[in-house]
């Protein structure tokens, strides 16, 4: 016979360790999420890459005009924002479920000093938004040599 102890707290431990790590990642800290939760409708997913010589953000913003996005660098944090419009939907349409999230978006990454803040660039292609953050040339790393 297999005895297994009684945790009636197991399910909700679990669950609160979930909650946890999906909030907690190193990208962005407590007090960057709780400004972004409360002026935001809703959160674009992004993809953060740390390359040799920058970093590259993938935002995805499908169905959004470049003109209604917002990309600034202050303070060394880069702040991605933005409006999406609603559409008029009705069932008369013929929608049953609307799932696309419309309205306000907001996010903040807090990046390392070694950037260069006036090289950052961004483009978008099929609903898929690339920023990319140089880094300053000074820091990259560079082979040392060993003298015999």
């Amino acid at each position: 016979m297999f005895l297994t102890r009684y945790e009636p707290n197991r399910l909700f431990n679990q669950l609160s360790n979930e909650l946890f790590n999906i909030y907690e990642k190193p990208v962005f800290n407590r007090a960057e999420r709780a400004v972004s939760d409360t002026n935001a409708d809703w959160i674009p997913r992004v993809d953060v890459k740390e390359e040799k010589d920058k970093y590259v953000i993938f935002a995805e913003i499908p169905g959004i005009d470049p003109k209604d996005i917002d990309i600034t660098m202050e303070k060394g944090v880069l702040t991605i924002s933005g409006h999406r419009e609603a559409e008029k939907k009705s069932e008369q349409d013929g929608y049953q479920r609307v799932e696309r999230s419309s309205g306000r978006f907001y996010r903040r990454f807090s990046m390392p000093e070694a950037v260069d803040e006036n090289k950052i660039s961004a483009k978008g292609k099929h609903g898929v938004l690339e920023i990319i953050i140089p880094k300053i040339e000074d820091v990259l790393p560079r082979k040392i040599t060993i003298e015999a």
